[in-house]
């Protein structure tokens, strides 16, 4: 069966084939691939992944997990691939409750029978197979009442399937398994887990483990356990601490992020999982890795520490706007601060809450604001009247800008000479100066729509 099915994949008679790791083997060959979607990515290696980056430069790649291994979160919030958030939770889904503590027969005991009390069952990951027997030898003492089931990858098949479909059937109350139950499992009346030795485990895995419970409306605990205080690394001590702090819905990215601080980036361009950040430091690590990417994508903007705008413009806050005089110069400290558009457009809002309608003169002064942002993305140092021309002063090299301007339609492009030094827009300074503007706004907009999409992966 499996023969005939990649014969299909190859002559291109299959349209769409879900599998397993499977799919990334040498004996796979596809017709025309054209979209890879990875599900629950944290449970790819490094090795796996080196295999998918052979399909990138001719695939789309849509990669989905809660929660992101500390390389893949990197690439993402340094602009080598996209990142979307889907933060609002299931209808009626509520955090749950989470608690670390030294390992105690008593609060085993305790956390189960309260389970079993309110009708639920229970998750107990005891990560050995070797003496998983033992383990539930000893809950069977702990809780008599119990209906105990085994489950882990070193049964039959068929017996684990049985045992599963029964468990999801509440013919069990109580699971003791492996972490075979990981990922892929929502069974709505477990909403109770206690793991074991949680301090050998990764982040990733303990936030994906905790999600075992709670998918329905009723209040879930999760019980991370630990051997002793003392015999915990920093490390594993940060790990723990950092699931108990991150508890609320959604909680995946945050808990990621502080993975990443924890363990590091590793090297974004090869296999090893360690990188050497450390040695020279973040900021300027970040520095020669965005110049690294733009090299690889043959493109060349130039730094700029901030745009000066110096068109004809009438543009400030009016007594008549903000009439108190501390009051006005917290405003303009405000607007010189902000760094972003949205940010820009987030307090454009709050002055037209707070202050009323925007006049004439300070809706000039946030479009030129805009028009510095959008101009420092761009590489642009200047913004200065020239005759009847505007003056774009850069050192942007010329096939640096051939490729960007292609973000323009071709009368606008037209318009853009490309000088040592500088781009002359011409006949823009016979024009009023809010077209003026207005017309930046959107050219300089669509040149930056060049520069993102050059970045995509």
């Amino acid at each position: 069966e499996k023969k005939e099915l990649l014969a299909q994949l190859k002559l291109g008679e299959l349209d769409l084939v879900v599998g397993t790791h499977q799919l990334l083997g040498k004996e796979v060959q596809f017709k025309d691939l054209g979209l890879l979607v990875i599900d629950e990515e944290q449970r790819f290696g490094v090795a796996q992944k080196e295999k998918i980056k052979t399909f990138k430069a001719k695939v789309d790649v849509l990669t989905l997990t809660a929660t992101p291994i500390p390389r893949t979160l990197y690439m993402a919030l340094s602009g080598v691939r996209e990142m979307s958030l889907i933060t609002t939770p299931p209808p009626s889904r509520r955090p749950i409750k989470t608690h670390l503590a030294a390992y105690s027969p008593e609060i085993v005991r305790a956390a189960i029978t309260q389970e079993l009390e309110r009708g639920g069952q229970v998750f107990y990951v005891h990560n050995r197979v070797d003496d998983i027997e033992e383990v539930s030898a000893l809950i069977r003492e702990l809780v008599p009442s119990a209906r105990i089931a085994l489950g882990h990858g070193q049964m039959d098949d068929g017996e684990l399937e049985a045992t599963m479909l029964a468990f999801a059937n509440g013919e069990f109350d109580l699971l003791i398994c492996t972490t075979i139950i990981e990922s892929g499992l929502d069974i709505p009346r477990v909403n109770t887990i206690l793991v074991e030795d949680a301090h050998l485990f990764g982040l990733s895995q303990l936030y994906q483990l905790r999600g075992r419970v709670g998918r329905s409306g009723v209040q879930a605990y999760a019980w991370f356990f630990y051997k002793r205080e003392e015999a915990l690394t920093d490390v594993a001590r940060k790990r723990l601490r950092a699931l108990q702090e991150f508890s609320q819905l959604g909680s995946g990215y945050q808990l990621a992020m502080r993975d990443l601080e924890i363990r590091g980036s590793g090297n974004l361009l090869g296999a090893e999982q360690s990188g050497q950040m450390h040695a020279i430091g973040f900021d300027l690590y970040m520095e020669l890795l965005e110049e690294a990417i733009r090299e690889i994508r043959g493109q060349e903007i130039p730094a700029v520490e901030d745009t000066q705008v110096d068109l004809k413009i009438t543009a400030f806050i009016p007594a008549t706007y903000i009439a108190d005089g501390e009051a006005k110069l917290n405003a303009y400290r405000q607007l010189a601060v902000i760094d972003t558009l949205e940010g820009l457009g987030q307090l454009q809002s709050e002055w037209l809450d707070r202050f009323g309608e925007i006049p004439s003169p300070v809706v000039q002064l946030f479009q030129i604001m805009q028009v510095k942002l959008l101009a420092k993305k761009c590489g642009i140092s200047r913004i200065r009247p020239e005759g009847t021309h505007v003056i774009l002063e850069t050192q942007m090299a010329a096939p640096a800008w051939e490729k960007l301007s292609q973000g323009l339609s071709a009368p606008i492009r037209a318009r853009f000479v490309h000088q040592p030094g500088k781009i002359t827009v011409k006949g823009l300074g016979l024009t009023k100066p809010d077209v003026q503007l207005t017309s930046l706004t959107t050219w300089l907009g669509q040149i930056q729509g060049t520069i993102l999409s050059e970045l995509k992966p």
